[in-house]
């Protein structure tokens, strides 16, 4: 354990992208995530024994698709659970992973640390835009004919995606606090690595009465991942995914690497659209609200990049 002190060491959010968990072409088989989470443990290992009081966030996309075509397919045996449910139980099962994979890490360098997973609630506004407009595809392709059928069954909305198919979509509002906020600092100053916030959190909303309930959404995990480094204090928010750099033009001519921005350049970029909605857009917007609103710094790079990144020889460093 890290020293009773720990209320003075810097806080880092590290987000762990869920897509980094299952590859493309992979099915996603509990020994694949459990390789891709020995590779990205062993990359964060130093940076959460290091004098860092440290939150690890991940996102849940794959998983909560998987839970929602396991439902599908025993929906005549086993009552299917509201996406909430698929929310919070993918949550806890990566959060396991994660936790298990980190113990381990730490334990086969001798260093010993408490990780605890925190399935976390995430308070959304019932007036969310998205509510009337869901946009966010979750689970399997349907034909037209099995989505229409869904359609009118079970009043889902369902969109045509890119010629494969038909997918559920569902609202994606915006967070606004996190409900843990105050235990997650408590376990931070008690010295242990916490696990939070995972897939973006449950979205829940209060009703009149004060009483929290769970409501059929996703969360953006960036932008969760963003909220809880705010109301914790975090000192560095790093977002792990599947490049080193952000890049402009990417995937273009003219395709360049960004070592450092500041939160005016980011915000620039973002409205030119350099970055792709889904995937480097929420990460950006995520991190020019943090460091809008007093944060001091966010890195953008790949796992296996984390080290030397934290040197400054490598990733996308944003300042105010």
């Amino acid at each position: 354990m890290i020293p009773v002190n720990a209320a003075y060491y810097p806080r880092v959010v590290i987000a762990l992208g869920g897509n980094a968990l299952i590859l493309p072409g992979e099915r996603g088989t509990l020994e694949e995530q459990r390789r891709h989470l020995r590779q990205a443990m062993a990359q964060t290992a130093d940076l959460v024994t290091s004098g860092f009081a440290s939150v690890i966030t991940h996102g849940n996309g794959p998983m909560v698709g998987h839970l929602l075509l396991q439902m599908e397919c025993a929906r005549e045996l086993v009552p299917p659970m509201p996406l909430f449910i698929c929310d919070a139980d993918s949550e806890g099962g990566l959060g396991f992973l994660i936790q298990q994979s980190l113990v381990n890490e730490l334990h086969r360098r001798g260093k010993e640390r408490g990780v605890i997973t925190v399935v976390t609630q995430v308070e959304v506004s019932p007036d969310d835009p998205s509510f009337q407009a869901p946009d966010k595809p979750i689970g399997p392709f349907y034909s037209a004919e099995e989505a229409e059928k869904l359609r009118i069954e079970r009043g889902w909305h369902l969109l045509e995606d890119a010629g494969r198919g038909w997918r559920r979509v569902v609202p994606s509002p915006r967070p606004l606090t996190i409900i843990e906020q105050a235990i997650i600092s408590y376990l931070l100053e008690g010295g242990f690595i916490v696990i939070a916030a995972g897939g973006g959190g449950v979205p829940v909303v209060r009703l009149p009465n004060g009483d929290l309930v769970g409501v059929e959404a996703v969360i953006d995990k960036d932008r969760a991942s963003a909220v809880l480094a705010r109301e914790i204090s975090a000192d560095l928010l790093i977002f792990l995914t599947a490049v080193e750099y952000v890049y402009l033009n990417y995937g273009k001519p003219g395709q360049r690497p960004l070592a450092r921005l500041t939160c005016a350049e980011a915000r620039h970029y973002l409205q030119e659209g350099h970055f792709a909605p889904g995937s480097m857009a929420p990460k950006i917007e995520s991190a020019v609200d943090f460091l809008s609103q007093d944060g001091k710094r966010v890195l953008i790079t790949q796992p296996e990049s984390l080290a030397q990144a934290l040197q400054g020889l490598s990733g996308t460093h944003i300042f105010p």
